[in-house]
């Protein structure tokens, strides 16, 4: 005897991968035990693990926006308000940041600067404070969003 898989009634080989299916799902399954006690570990011993003070020692010094949730989103639509008659629609809030989010594909850059600049400039002329996030993308997109995200000293709006 040989050795050799020989072809079964159905016409299939039978090997001998048996052991390395088993050993394979025993790695899995180590693998994600060892993953779900990382949160406990860190949660026993009180402090963060290496990776996340790495990261967090990588951030500061950074500044980090303070972004709140949006509170209401404007598209321009055919035939629709223009920003500065939906801003005047919208309650005044000495915290509200509208922030313009516009995505350029390649090439687009200076276009969808010029897009976000003419939106910014129709919210300023109403009083609004603004903020412009540029950034690449698979397709041309331009909307903003209002959140009240600026902290107001003596806690009234």
């Amino acid at each position: 005897m040989t050795g050799i898989a020989t072809p079964s009634p159905g016409g299939q080989a039978h090997g001998g991968h048996g052991w390395q299916l088993i050993l394979a799902d025993l790695a899995l399954i180590l693998f994600l035990l060892t993953l779900s006690a990382l949160p406990a570990a860190e949660a026993e011993s009180g402090r963060r693990l290496a990776d996340s003070e790495a990261s967090e020692r990588d951030a500061r010094g950074l500044p980090r926006p303070q972004i709140a949730a949006a509170q209401a989103l404007y598209r321009a639509v055919p035939g629709g308000p223009g920003l500065g008659a939906w801003l005047a629609a919208q309650q005044p809030d000495r915290r509200a940041t509208l922030t313009i989010f516009a995505t350029h594909t390649s090439g687009g850059e200076a276009a969808a600067w010029a897009r976000a600049e003419a939106l910014a400039a129709e919210a300023r002329a109403v009083g609004t404070r603004v903020r412009t996030i540029i950034t690449a993308g698979d397709a041309e997109d331009l909307y903003a969003s209002l959140a009240y995200d600026q902290p107001v000293a003596d806690g009234v709006s």
